[in-house]
């Protein structure tokens, strides 16, 4: 057995080697050294964290295959594509193979040259591919998504419990389970099920800095997914609704307004459903709208934002479907639009779901508990970063995470909550405790409706009390004050149909005298101010080369038959954008370039990476540039390093305000030509500059003034082409900056 040095060396060896990395993340050495050592180990990984190679590394080290077990194909694939992309032996056996293939891939197991072999709960306990696998010597099996196997857990699958008998088909075999969203029951319940031996537990940092949390009242519900759409143009996102119906028509919306958008739900053919996935992972499409059907086999890395149109029905659910977006380390939003009702039409889908034939009896109370769990979570005033690490079970010391909507200010306290409060209650109480959400707030606003003369409840005391008030307004305060217990929604049955009514309970009777406080919180127009991790990421990468590089990807994935992120991660494009590597030693140090990738991308790369130099009168090979390391179960981009950068950027403005040139600066702050220009761009869309003569000179202004509108403006690289690639891309995005700041 090698040494504990030796063993930690040859990681470091491998993970350079073949992936590019220098380092580990958080719990990875640990992770696999428990694998080196045959050692049976829970491992809980927050998405993006590395968890995948944590049983990958350690597999090239050591003798016989590895059996890796995966709830889907497309999970199989994409790992089987990506390790095969960096030279190693890995292959899947499913269903979708043909009989032939199967065999191909069972002769490689028995004749020792796979490493890795990916099938699914189901194939493993086959009794025929049982003894095949001894047959083969393995004595590992790493099961991915390991909550599946708990009824605590929120993703129960029944396949997964044919596992809790692999110790005893596999006697001395280790067995590894991993996942990213676990409490710690459903961790007791998995070493339980698997029968783990003596495990190592290694429970990771669930926060994931680089993802900013937003949890707004939903109101006008296009409007504000317009309104994500539009700060996220050309980037990839997903859309989750609760029901089939709500993907359809928010997919139809979005097509008839010019957005190219696809939906995802149960309720397509399989092969509908295949190439809306397919299309999503190939870069084809970046918005897809979809139930929680779009689930576990998205792997795409570069997700700037998912948006909740609806709550989800647990935090480990939000957890788990947040977690798609900034896969890649690198920043990315999750907007969850909440209102209470969607408590109530989670409440009717579980209570029908508990009644059908062979559902488990605790089903519904642990669904219910989930549910109660995550509705506190989206009506808490605590920071949501601090709030979602706690439930699972850790602390989170920053008094400020930066990235939520209660600590960035996107929403307002109510200074008279207790007044409005107090009449929409008196409301309640005047209609006798007998009407729904809507008619009251109709009766709140004064509506002369036949309804309301109907039952004379255009003479009460409380009609047209808060007329001022919108609709949404007053429903998502309704609903505040249902979250915070003061006001009851519960079912009334009117012949074979039944309806939700607002009541009173004694702590509404406490507010109305004054004796209990109340909160109320309004959102503000537009996000206070923009998350740390929007810019630190951005941080001296040249955004021409980045979007060059980003195409060259896009074809390089084509040509293989692979998704583009297999190719390269975008932490990986911004570090060659930011270093302009011209040679192959240099490319080699740039982040997820190990050996492998040299050899079969420097070819393509370098002479992209060269021209581009050459045609912007950049220089390459700026080693001296500090690598990207990508963020997730480590410390927020920027965190705990001195406040150099802001300086310089302070410095940088002020003398662009003064008319210094980029070179002056450049020779003053001693940053890159990309980065300078960044913060010009910055200054020029910020600031109402009358002339931009001291950067851009008059007649090229106007040249891509009217590439840009010929184009449509929208991105740099159509304009560059209209411009016969005579302009640089920098001088581009200075005059686009500028040209969107000043008034028509």
């Amino acid at each position: 057995m090698m040494t504990t040095t030796a063993t930690v060396e040859n990681l470091k060896r491998v993970i350079d080697q073949y992936w590019g990395y220098r380092s580990f993340r958080p719990l990875q050495e640990p992770a696999m050294r428990a694998m080196l050592a045959g050692r049976d180990a829970l491992v809980v990984m927050p998405t993006g964290g590395g968890k995948s190679l944590c049983y990958q590394a350690p597999a090239l080290l050591l003798d016989g295959p590895t059996v890796v077990v995966s709830p889907l194909i497309s999970l199989m694939k994409d790992q089987v594509d990506g390790l095969r992309e960096l030279g190693i032996a890995a292959a899947q056996i499913d269903s979708g193979q043909s009989a032939a293939q199967r065999r191909a891939v069972e002769g490689d197991l028995r004749n020792g040259t796979l490493r890795l072999l990916f099938v699914s709960p189901e194939r493993l306990v086959n009794p025929g591919f049982q003894d095949m696998l001894r047959q083969a010597g393995v004595r590992r099996f790493a099961i991915d998504e390991a909550h599946c196997i708990s009824h605590w857990g929120h993703d129960f699958r029944p396949e997964f419990r044919q596992l809790d008998g692999l110790k005893e088909l596999f006697p001395g075999a280790a067995v590894y389970a991993f996942t990213a969203t676990a409490t710690e029951p459903v961790r007791r319940d998995i070493v339980e099920r698997l029968n783990l031996q003596n495990p190592e537990i290694l429970v990771g940092d669930f926060d994931r800095p680089n993802l900013t949390y937003r949890i707004l009242p939903r109101r006008d519900l296009l409007t504000q997914v317009q309104d994500v759409l539009e700060r996220h143009k050309d980037e990839a996102g997903i859309i989750y609704c609760i029901r089939r119906a709500d993907v359809d028509d928010l997919t139809a919306t979005l097509k008839t307004a010019g957005r190219a958008a696809l939906a995802y739900h149960a309720g397509l053919t399989a092969e509908q459903r295949h190439a809306a996935q397919e299309a999503f992972a190939a870069e084809e499409c970046n918005l897809i709208v979809a139930t929680v059907a779009f689930g576990m086999g998205i792997d795409r890395s570069n997700i700037r934002y998912v948006l909740h149109t609806g709550m989800p029905k647990s935090i480990e659910h939000y957890q788990q479907e947040t977690g798609r977006a900034g896969r890649d380390g690198l920043e990315a939003e999750c907007v969850l639009l909440y209102s209470g009702a969607d408590t109530m039409t989670w409440k009717s889908i579980i209570t029908k779901s508990g009644g059908e034939p062979g559902v488990d009896p605790g089903y519904v109370a642990n669904a219910l508990g989930h549910l109660e769990d995550m509705d506190r979570y989206c009506r808490g005033a605590v920071c949501r970063h601090k709030a979602l690490v706690n439930y699972f079970d850790q602390q989170y010391a920053a008094a400020d995470c930066g990235a939520c909507d209660l600590c960035l200010g996107d929403t307002e306290l109510v200074t008279d909550a207790l007044t409005i409060a107090q009449k929409i209650l008196s409301c309640v109480a005047r209609v006798q405790e007998n009407f729904g959400v809507m008619y009251v707030i109709e009766v709140l606003r004064g509506q002369d409706t036949e309804r309301i003369r109907r039952f004379g409840h255009n003479k009460l005391s409380t009609w047209g009390l808060l007329e001022s008030h919108d609709p949404a307004e007053l429903r998502d305060w309704i609903h505040q004050l249902i979250g915070q217990g003061l006001l009851v929604q519960t079912m009334k049955a009117v012949g074979e149909r039944s309806f939700p009514i607002l009541q009173l309970n004694a702590a509404s009777w406490e507010l109305m005298q004054g004796r209990r406080p109340v909160r109320l919180v309004a959102p503000k127009r537009a996000p206070a101010r923009k998350a740390k991790a929007d810019t630190v990421s951005w941080e001296g990468v040249d955004r021409g080369l980045f979007e060059q590089l980003r195409h060259l990807r896009k074809n390089l994935a084509a040509q293989r038959g692979v998704p583009p992120y297999v190719v390269m991660h975008d932490a990986t494009l911004r570090d060659l954008a930011r270093r302009r590597p011209a040679t192959p030693a240099v490319l080699r140090t740039v982040y997820g370039f190990g050996e492998a990738r040299v050899t079969a991308l420097a070819d393509q790369v370098l002479p992209v990476i060269r021209e581009y130099c050459r045609d912007q009168g950049v220089a390459p090979d700026q080693a001296g540039a500090a690598p990207l390391v990508p963020p997730p179960g480590g410390a927020r981009p920027g965190a705990g390093k001195g406040s150099g950068g802001s300086l310089t950027k302070a410095r940088a403005l002020a003398r662009f305000a003064q008319g210094a040139s980029v070179g002056q600066v450049m020779e003053e702050t001693g940053r890159a030509h990309s980065t300078i220009t960044g913060y010009l761009a910055e200054y020029l869309a910020a600031e109402a500059v009358a002339d931009i003569s001291p950067w851009v000179d008059a007649k090229t202004y106007q040249r891509v003034v009217e590439a840009a509108e010929h184009t449509g403006g929208g991105r740099l690289g159509p304009v560059f082409e209209a411009l016969g690639k005579t302009v640089p891309y920098d001088v581009i995005r200075l005059v686009l900056a500028h040209y969107r700041r000043t008034p028509e």
